[in-house]
C-alpha cells in the first residue's frame, strides 16, 4: 500500500503531459509554409493592377505564332517505326 503512494505522484508526472492541448499552436501556424511558399513565387505582386499591353511583339507576329501553337496540337501524332530485332538465326 505505501508502495503504491509513493508511486501515485511519479504516474500523474508520467501521464499529465498527455493532457496538454498543443492544437492552439498548431492551429495558429497552420497553412503558414504554403502561404510562404506561394508567396516566394510570386514575381511581381503588382502585375495584376498593370493594365498596360505588352511590348516587345507586333499583332501580327502574335497572332502567327499563336495560330502555330493551335496547329501543333491539331497534327497528328506520327507512329514511330516497329521495332524489329535481328537474332541472326535466319532458318
Amino acid at each position: 500500500m505505501k508502495t503504491t503512494i509513493r508511486l501515485m505522484p511519479l504516474v500523474l508526472v508520467l501521464v499529465l503531459p498527455g493532457c496538454v492541448h498543443t492544437t492552439p499552436q498548431w492551429d495558429q501556424q497552420f497553412g503558414s509554409a504554403t502561404r510562404s511558399n506561394l508567396a516566394l513565387q510570386v514575381l511581381d505582386p503588382a502585375a495584376a493592377a498593370n493594365r498596360q499591353p505588352a511590348t516587345g511583339i507586333d499583332g501580327r507576329a502574335a497572332k502567327g505564332a499563336h495560330d502555330r501553337y493551335q496547329r501543333s496540337f491539331a497534327q497528328p501524332e506520327s507512329t514511330p517505326p516497329a521495332l524489329v530485332i535481328n537474332t541472326g538465326g535466319a532458318r
